[in-house]
């Protein structure tokens, strides 16, 4: 272990050239914006090489933040995306959104307003003093504009329970009702934010990558760049990326579907169920399958050139062996009877193979009917999804042995250090000149949430099935494990989940009642994520010296706009499209809402006692705990052992074991072409070309982002609402219809065409 925290920084979260600190050509090559230190002082940047490559070193204090065409364009910009992301949600494709889209179609909007609207002074020299248009369209501006698209561009994980209630169960829950449960679990996050902000934000070890594309598309658009020779500046680049991005979706998206998923080997094996398990990138293990398809790549993980290469590699290490090694040899050794159901599916089914038909198993009091369950069978899952559930125990148990091995004694210096003046980097001291939030907001605003909540699963029981000491468990859950999970996130890009530990925990505590299981799951799990990604945009907010008060009130009016957006949009459908998520709708199949729903059955309506206890079939999944916290152990062994061989510090066990935790509804060909992509940004340009990818990396991210987004919105509006369509072999997607079928004899399955 280093002697101090400074020294142990860098090599735990970098790539291997990134142990090094910055040298001062790296330093200068990130251009200020506008004011600085003084020429004579000693140059500070980050000791984060990605960070002092992207972020700018300087601050000027006297831009104007709070002005009227923020507001304007802030508030339309999250209404905009949180309608568009609820939309498309629905869809049997869905089509996230991105923040980066609003970011960059703003900055002309707020260029105009800011030559056209008049530089009136309203009420001078009084208290009241203000004018609509205090000058040029500003960087901090722009940055506080796109928070409040950030709230609208991630999804409201609550509406799932409004779309399970009101469409898979068929039981009544109000709009009122549910405004409060979206609300408080959006919310709610902010108080494990205030609280963990310190361990967080300020340290410079805590470098969210995701934000290092944002930051770089921030300079492209607001900093002056002299064109290099026979090159083009990061604006130009951008311009030209975000079309070819724009044009191309075209094909993907519209006249040439097949380019998602190109599993070429069920081409040369139209006749072999093995062959199409085994090549199908949407319904097998996806050997060979790419997807030419930004929306592919990036759907499910984010963009893999946000990824740092260490963590795209414990994601590559992760995803093979649970893809290629534990499935099929569980699949094919016939582990539960896997050959009777398809390798890769996420629905429930009898022993036979047959689909179970859950509402058999309903009472009229929403309870599980006992000896109705006892009649129709036990329950089984398809392979993939069994050993998934297996993965997601390992990762709760390594994420907590991980960080207490290799973090413990970080975040215990930083705890002492919160007490005294301690050394900060460059963007920590810039910041230390604005007023800070003080955390009794924070816990005004935690406990006016848990109080809220309580009041509704108390008064509207009958609706959320939740009792008191329930949300008071879920909230314990969710402030144990923000911490272990943040710094995951910080480091590495990726966010293990608490969904399946939660769902465990009241499953066994409470069974039989579906959704209390998913709202105590929404508050266990989503308060805590809710809190990470506030996290992250307070280091947005830190890399472009926003003021935290500032940062604060936007996004808690940021968070109640996309609520109100997300709710009304998800009612308005649920209410108006007569086949929403079923199964004979050609469009709007919901299959983020289908994997929920499913997971309400096992963990809520049936309970883990009697899938994964002592009554169920699954009883041995359970060592996937002790399998997860002995793997962080090995590799911290291994690196004291070999304390000269720096890589081993660079294997996560959190992100290596929980590789797949967004497989299903994630396919095969989401990870493999996204593992491909962040090999070639993260290791080959980022090793080889070290200018090209300082320059250009994260603006490309952001352009194919943009580009993909405006035209998907477009073939949208323009030919889906009219459902015109092209039907040709080009769009038959994957082109693997046998992938589905069981391998073991006289099993039939409905979606198998082999039996149809």
């Amino acid at each position: 272990m280093a002697e101090s925290i400074d020294e142990i920084r860098v090599p735990l979260i970098s790539n291997e050239e990134s142990l090094n600190p910055t040298n001062p050509e790296s330093s200068s090559s990130s251009k200020p914006q506008t004011g600085g230190t003084n020429e004579d002082e000693e140059p500070e940047n980050s000791p984060v090489k990605q960070v002092a490559l992207t972020v700018p070193t300087t601050d000027d204090p006297s831009l104007p933040v709070l002005t009227f065409r923020m507001w304007v364009l802030g508030s339309l910009s999250c209404v905009l995306l949180s309608f568009l992301n609820q939309f498309f949600w629905y869809r049997t494709e869905p089509l996230t959104i991105t923040a980066i889209s609003a970011q960059i179609a703003v900055v002309p909007l707020g260029q105009l307003m800011a030559a056209k609207i008049t530089e009136r002074v309203f009420f001078k020299g009084s208290y009241w003093e203000f004018t609509l248009n205090p000058g040029p369209f500003n960087v901090k501006e722009h940055v506080l504009i796109t928070i409040f698209a950030n709230s609208g561009a991630g999804s409201v994980y609550a509406i799932h329970i409004v779309t399970i209630v009101k469409v898979f169960y068929k039981r009544h829950i109000t709009f009122f009702v549910s405004f409060i449960v979206v609300i408080t679990t959006q919310v709610l996050g902010f108080g494990w934010a205030g609280i963990f902000r310190r361990y967080l934000v300020e340290p410079a070890a805590m470098w969210w990558p995701a934000n290092l594309v944002q930051v770089s598309l921030f300079r492209a658009l607001h900093e002056e760049e002299k064109r290099p020779k026979g090159g083009v500046t990061r604006i130009q680049f951008f311009l030209i990326a975000f079309m070819c991005s724009f044009a191309y979706y075209v094909f993907p998206g519209y006249l040439f579907e097949m380019l998602t998923s190109l599993s070429w080997i069920c081409w040369l094996f139209p006749n072999s169920v093995l062959a199409q398990q085994l090549g199908s990138g949407l319904y097998g293990l996806g050997i060979g399958a790419v997807g030419l398809d930004w929306s592919t790549i990036s759907s499910y993980l984010g963009s893999p050139l946000a990824s740092p290469w260490f963590a795209t590699a414990n994601v590559a290490a992760g995803f093979v062996f649970v893809m290629y090694v534990l499935t099929p040899i569980c699949y094919w050794l016939n582990v539960y009877k896997a050959k009777t159901f398809p390798i890769f599916s996420d629905e429930l089914f009898k022993s036979n193979g047959q689909e179970y038909n859950i509402t058999t198993i309903i009472d009229s009091n929403f309870h599980l009917d006992v000896a109705a369950y006892d009649r129709e069978g036990p329950l089984y899952l398809s392979t993939f999804f069994a050993v998934t559930y297996g993965v997601g125990f390992a990762t709760l148990t390594a994420t907590v042995v991980h960080v207490a091995l290799f973090h413990g004694r970080e975040i215990w210096e930083q705890s002492r250090a919160s007490f005294k003046e301690t050394k900060m980097d460059i963007h920590t001291k810039l910041m230390r000149k604005y007023k800070q939030v003080p955390e009794w907001w924070f816990v005004c605003v935690l406990l006016a949430n848990i109080a809220v909540t309580i009041f509704a699963c108390e008064y509207y029981n009958e609706q959320l099935q939740l009792p008191w000491w329930g949300v008071l468990l879920a909230c314990g859950i969710a402030i144990v494990f923000t911490l272990p999970i943040g710094i995951i996130t910080a480091i590495t890009n990726q966010t293990p989940g608490l969904n399946i530990i939660t769902e465990y925990i009241i499953g066994y505590i409470y069974p039989g009642y579906p959704v209390a299981n998913v709202c105590f799951k929404v508050y266990g799990y989503i308060s805590m994520t809710q809190a990470v990604t506030f996290l992250q945009d307070f280091k947005l907010g830190h890399y472009m010296k926003i003021p935290p008060r500032t940062m604060f009130m936007a996004q808690v009016v940021g968070t109640i706009i996309a609520c109100v957006v997300y709710l009304g949009t998800a009612w308005w459908l649920l209410e108006t499209i007569p086949d929403i998520c079923e199964s004979t709708s050609s469009v709007w199949t919901c299959p983020s809402d289908r994997v929920f729903y499913d997971a309400s059955v096992i963990w809520g309506l049936i309970g883990p006692r009697r899938i994964f206890g002592d009554e169920g079939m699954y009883e041995a999944v359970n060592w996937f705990f002790l399998g997860g916290a002995i793997a962080p152990i090995l590799v911290w062994l291994a690196s004291k052992a070999f304390p000269e061989q720096e890589w081993i510090r660079l294997i996560n066990m959190p992100v290596l074991v929980g590789a797949t935790a967004m497989m299903p509804p994630a396919t095969a060909v989401n990870y493999t072409t996204w593992i491909i992509a962040g090999f070639l940004s993260g290791f080959v340009v980022y090793r080889y070309r070290p200018d090209l990818w300082q320059r250009y990396n994260y603006v490309l991210s952001g352009a194919l982002d943009a580009g993909l987004a405006f035209m998907g919105v477009l073939i949208y509006f323009s030919l889906g609402l009219e459902n015109v369509s092209l039907d040709w072999w080009g769009n038959d997607i994957d082109g693997c219809p046998l992938a589905s079928c069981p391998t073991a004899k006289g099993v039939i399955i409905k979606d198998c065409p082999v039996f149809s």
